[in-house]
């Protein structure tokens, strides 16, 4: 590979890790406000208090160096302090999706093989019902009352009993390169795979979004993006805990209330989706929103259209929209641009020192300027990508391939060194800032009783994102209408990957090895005989 326009040197880089960040900023500022939930204020000193007592509480459990432990939390203060604990051990934090039931859920725990799981109350019956007759979890805490006595093997028990008391300082401390954290990624040829990341990977990713987004102390982010991603707790937590600064977490993203809560936070940084930011962008002006003209300075987010864009700079009084940036959970960002550096339209900025980026065919040949091909990556730093799958070893060398990782997208660079994401190589789809795995969704339909074939895939929207399309050849004598495979669907599949198109035909479109032909069926989208959500009166729930 030549390796046109690449940095090539090798460095250390900086090493950090979570723990190290929060250490530093409790002895600067114990007393500055770190998160804002609502108006429920934490401090510096508050947030390595909790976490600190928890930890000890969690040791007494067993818990330990390199072992999981599986959280399903809501915004709220919890998520962060059993976060933070878990690292005060050197344990595994696995975060996981609030919206997962069934077959989604069950897989992610058994495959964490976490025995504790921290959860919202109303979470514990779905735990139980995919983890009865198991053995892997051995203790669910749950924050909050129970609404009935769980029936279950399992031992239950409130987590207000395990908070703790004590303050004792946690003297053992991990390595920038030991394992901090879990993330499961859809799955696109099997079920989803657990990204291991490491404390510096956490940490390289936060200092990587201030370069893109500087902050100071005086700054307030505000994001209602969930506390299971990467986004809200790098992005959103750990580079604020860098730079002292304040972060207000809402419960979950609403249009009505969003300018009230940026009034009533102070924020001065929004940390969104770009689906999030073109719907603010089109949405009615409120008293709130005229008053906050130009408090909002910075919009982070990904993707943001030029045109929302230029509302939001006209409209809103923001300078710095949109995050010009590319990345995945395996590979953190790895093309970008500074603070204030313009991109070229519909870019998403330039390489960055610590990856070397290529753009390769598919006998990993690299391509020139301007010709689409799969986005491969390596890091010019230790400790910035992810650490393999875990348990997947296989999984992890398909990938790296020739000792590169291979993002499975289609990108290209210009003769300006401008990155273009052109389309997405893997069979998955992304919807309302979720990846979606076909792979999962395919097998929660095949089981419904009427359905003989399944494929799950995407329809581009006008949102910018991904609208799910269900294809399916039903039994023979089937009388099922699409309205009520969607009703089923809705205790079978997380809100957000709920198709809003549903089609019923005949036959397949398939290659000579029989596998269904998705490119086909994606570019016929929407057909005279698709059965669309939005022509109906259906209320989707989130839950």
């Amino acid at each position: 590979m030549s390796g046109i326009g690449n940095p090539s040197t090798w460095s250390e880089g900086q090493q950090d890790t979570v723990i190290a960040a929060l250490d530093r900023a409790v002895a600067a500022h114990p007393d500055r406000v770190l998160l804002d939930f609502g108006g429920q204020l934490f401090t510096y000193a508050d947030v390595d208090r909790l976490s600190t007592r928890l930890a000890h509480s969690l040791a007494q459990l067993g818990l330990g160096a390199g072992q999981t432990v599986l959280s399903m939390l809501d915004n709220n203060i919890d998520a962060v302090v059993c976060w933070l604990a878990a690292n005060k051990l050197c344990a595994v934090s696995v975060p996981v999706n609030t919206a997962l039931r069934g077959e989604f859920l069950r897989h992610q725990i058994a495959d964490s093989t976490a025995r504790i799981v921290i959860c919202e109350a109303d979470y514990v019956e779905r735990i139980v019902q995919v983890t009865a007759g198991t053995t892997y979890v051995q203790l669910i805490l749950h924050k909050g009352a129970l609404k009935q006595t769980q029936a279950a093997k399992t031992l239950i028990a409130p987590l207000d009993e395990f908070r703790g008391q004590c303050d004792d300082p946690i003297t053992v401390k991990p390595n920038p390169w030991d394992l901090a954290c879990i993330v499961y990624t859809s799955g696109t040829t099997g079920p989803s795979k657990g990204c291991m990341l490491s404390y510096n990977y956490m940490c390289n990713l936060a200092r990587l979004q201030l370069r893109a987004g500087p902050a100071t102390d005086q700054d307030i982010t505000i994001t209602p993006l969930p506390l299971f991603h990467m986004n809200a707790l790098c992005v959103g937590i750990l580079s604020n805990i860098m730079v002292g600064a304040r972060v207000a977490i809402v419960q979950r993203f609403s249009v009505s209330n969003f300018w009230q809560e940026v009034e009533r936070s102070g924020a001065t940084i929004a940390s969104i989706l770009g689906g999030m930011g073109g719907l603010l962008a089109q949405a009615q002006d409120n008293e709130s929103m005229q008053r906050c003209f130009g408090q909002i300075h910075t919009v982070r987010g990904n993707p943001f259209t030029e045109e929302s864009k230029k509302i939001w700079r006209e409209r809103f009084g923001a300078r710095q929209v949109g995050g010009n940036g590319y990345g995945l959970t395996e590979a953190s960002v790895i093309t970008s641009l500074a603070g204030g550096e313009a991109a070229a339209p519909g870019s998403s900025g330039k390489r960055i020192p610590d990856f070397d980026v290529r753009i390769v065919d598919d006998l990993d040949r690299e391509l020139p300027a301007n010709t689409a091909g799969e986005i491969v990556v390596r890091p010019l730093r230790p400790d910035i990508m992810f650490m393999g799958y875990w348990g997947r070893p296989a999984d992890t060398m398909k990938v790296m391939r020739n000792m590169w990782f291979h993002s499975g997208d289609i990108g290209k660079f210009d003769d300006e060194g401008f990155f273009y994401f052109v389309d997405r190589k893997k069979d998955y789809l992304r919807r309302r800032g979720e990846n979606i795995s076909s792979f999962e969704m395919e097998a929660a339909f095949a089981v419904h009783p009427d359905i003989e074939e399944v494929a799950v895939h995407a329809v581009p929207s006008d949102k910018g994102e991904d609208d799910v399309k269900v294809t399916a050849i039903l039994k023979p004598g089937s009388t099922l209408k699409p309205e009520d495979l969607f009703a089923w669907a809705t205790d079978a599949v997380p809100y957000y990957a709920l198709p809003r198109y549903i089609e019923f035909r005949d036959d397949m479109p398939k290659n000579p090895q029989g596998r269904v032909l998705k490119y086909q069926l994606r570019d016929e989208g929407k057909t005279a005989s698709t059965w669309d959500l939005e022509a109906t009166d259906i209320k989707v729930k989130k839950r």
